[in-house]
């Protein structure tokens, strides 16, 4: 199964909704700051990861980002950024 580095990214008002949406991140995230998560996903896990927070979020006030980063092209690193890791979350067959 091929996994694509995602980033996961989400303004959410209330404070429950909030935890929620942590915790679906943080199941795929390797790394991050605050509401922004680099994720490893395939593309079902992508596609259920959409699914779930489609029915958590309110449209009127909530915002969701899942944007797929181009394996073609290399990091570029800010102020104190790492590479993400993703050593021991795949698995190579």
């Amino acid at each position: 199964m091929q996994r694509i580095l995602s980033v996961a990214s989400y303004d959410i008002a209330d404070h429950r909704r909030l935890r929620a949406a942590l915790w679906l991140a943080r199941r795929h995230a390797t790394g991050g700051q605050k509401s922004v998560h680099e994720c490893w996903m395939s593309e079902p896990e992508r596609g259920q990861l959409l699914a779930t927070y489609d029915q958590l979020v309110d449209t009127r006030c909530d915002r969701v980002l899942l944007a797929r980063m181009d394996p073609r092209r290399p990091p570029m690193f800010r102020g104190m950024g790492r590479a993400p890791a993703a050593a021991g979350l795949l698995q190579v067959r």
